[in-house]
C-alpha cells in the first residue's frame, strides 16, 4: 500500500480500522450500560455551539485550545467543543431547569482541540461520562465514583487506580488557617503542583511544605493530612474522603494527592483520577463543580471517561470473529435465521467471490453453516 501527501490526516487525528472499531463499539457500549443502569439519561449535544454560549460556561477549561470559525449563516462565531461538561450544564439549566433534580445525565461522543495535551499529541478524543446535577455531598460523589470504576470495569479496564484531591484546598486554607497574600497564593498552588519545595519556600507558602508528603496511599496519606490539619480547616474534607472511601468497599486502588490541580481547573471541593493497569495517562478525571448560572449557579458532581488508551490496549486483543459466506444462491430465509441469532454474513456478488477471498470462517450449505 502506498501513502500519499493526499492521504495524510492532521497531526493528532487518525482512523479507526475494523480491530479498533469494534474495540471502541465495544467500550463504549459497556460504559453507557452501566450509567444507563444506574438511572443516567443519555443527552446527544451538537459537536458546534456559539461560541457565545459556549465560552461562557468554558470556566476553568481553556477556551483558547478550541477551534473556532465564523457561520456562513448567522456570521456569528461557532466554537467546536473540546469537552462535552460545559454543553451539558447548558441543558441542565435551560431545557431541562424544570426536570427533578437530582439530575442524572450521561453522554458519549467525540470532542476536538487545537493541539493535543502534554505528551498526548492526539487532538480528536472520545469523551464519555455522566453528571449528577444538583447535589455535590458525600453520597453524590461516592455515587459518581463507584460508577465511573464500575463502567471502566465493565469495559475491560483492569487494575484501577484512583486519586482523590481537594481543588480548593489553598484557597481553604489561605483563608484563615494558614493566611496567604492575594498576590502570593497562585504562586503557591503552581509550587504545590510541581512538587518543589524549595520553590514552595519562596513563594511564601513555608507552611504548606507538610502537604507535599500528605501523598501515596490513602489510608497512610489521609493521615498525615489529617496531622497537618492542627488547626481544623480541613476536617469536614478529610471526614468526606474516609467515607467515600469507606463506600467504595475495596473496588479499587486508593491514593490521595490532596494539592493535585492539573485538570481540576473548575472543580470545588473534590476531585479524582482514574487510572489502569496498562492504559497510559489518565484513563479519567471527576469531581464537583457549579454549573453556570443565576444565584451562584447550580452544584453538580460527575465524570468524564477518555478511553482510547484503553480501547488502543483491547485492540490488541480483539479476536477475529467468525464470517458465514453466502454462495450465490444461498437460501435468503435461512440467512436470514443465522442473522438473527448473531451470525455475520457476508453474500456472494459474483461466481468469483469465495469464502477464502473474503475472509469468512464458515460457508452455508444446505445443512446449515460449516467450518471453511
Amino acid at each position: 500500500m502506498t501513502v500519499t501527501d493526499r492521504d495524510l490526516l492532521p497531526e493528532g487525528l487518525e482512523d479507526r480500522l475494523p480491530r479498533e472499531a469494534a474495540a471502541a463499539t465495544r467500550v463504549m457500549r459497556a460504559i453507557h450500560g452501566v450509567m444507563h443502569g444506574h438511572g443516567y439519561d443519555r443527552v446527544l449535544p451538537p459537536m458546534i455551539e456559539f461560541d457565545a454560549t459556549l465560552g461562557a460556561r468554558m470556566a476553568g477549561i481553556e477556551a483558547r485550545r478550541m477551534f473556532r470559525f465564523v457561520d456562513p449563516q448567522s456570521l456569528r462565531m461557532l466554537m467546536l467543543r473540546g469537552d462535552h461538561t460545559p454543553q451539558i450544564g447548558r441543558i441542565a439549566s435551560s431545557r431541562l431547569a424544570a426536570a427533578p433534580r437530582p439530575l442524572r445525565l450521561c453522554y458519549a461522543g467525540q470532542v476536538l482541540l487545537i493541539r493535543g495535551d502534554g505528551l498526548d499529541p492526539a487532538r480528536e478524543k472520545l469523551q464519555c461520562g455522566a453528571e449528577l446535577i444538583g447535589a455535590d455531598n458525600v453520597a453524590a460523589a461516592s455515587e459518581i465514583v463507584a460508577i465511573a470504576i464500575e463502567a471502566v470495569q465493565a469495559a475491560g479496564a483492569t487494575g484501577i487506580s484512583v486519586d482523590f484531591t481537594l481543588p480548593d484546598l489553598v484557597d481553604v486554607l489561605a483563608g484563615e488557617a494558614l493566611p496567604l497574600p492575594a498576590d502570593a497564593i497562585e504562586g503557591v498552588r503552581r509550587e504545590l503542583d510541581t512538587k518543589d519545595a524549595g520553590g514552595l519556600v519562596d513563594a511564601g507558602g513555608a507552611a504548606y511544605v507538610p502537604l507535599l508528603y500528605a501523598t501515596g496511599t490513602f489510608e497512610s496519606a489521609i493521615e498525615r493530612l489529617a496531622a497537618f490539619d492542627t488547626h481544623g480547616a480541613l476536617a469536614g474534607r478529610i471526614a468526606a474522603l474516609r467515607e467515600i472511601a469507606a463506600r467504595l468497599g475495596g473496588a479499587a486502588r486508593l491514593t490521595l494527592d490532596p494539592s493535585e490541580r492539573h485538570g481540576f481547573e473548575y472543580q470545588t471541593w473534590f476531585g479524582f483520577t482514574l487510572y489502569a493497569q496498562g492504559v497510559r495517562g489518565v484513563l479519567g478525571r471527576g469531581g464537583t463543580y457549579r454549573i453556570a448560572g443565576p444565584e451562584g449557579g447550580e452544584a453538580a458532581t460527575g465524570f468524564s471517561l477518555f478511553p482510547d488508551g484503553l480501547i488502543d490496549l483491547l485492540a490488541e486483543a480483539e479476536p477475529e470473529e467468525d464470517r458465514l459466506f453466502l454462495p450465490l444462491d444461498h437460501d435468503l430465509a435461512a440467512a436470514a435465521r443465522l442473522r438473527a441469532i448473531g451470525w455475520r454474513t457476508v453474500a456472494a456478488l459474483s461466481e468469483t467471490d469465495s469464502a477464502a477471498a473474503l475472509g469468512c470462517t464458515y460457508h452455508l450449505t444446505a445443512t446449515g453453516p460449516e467450518q471453511v
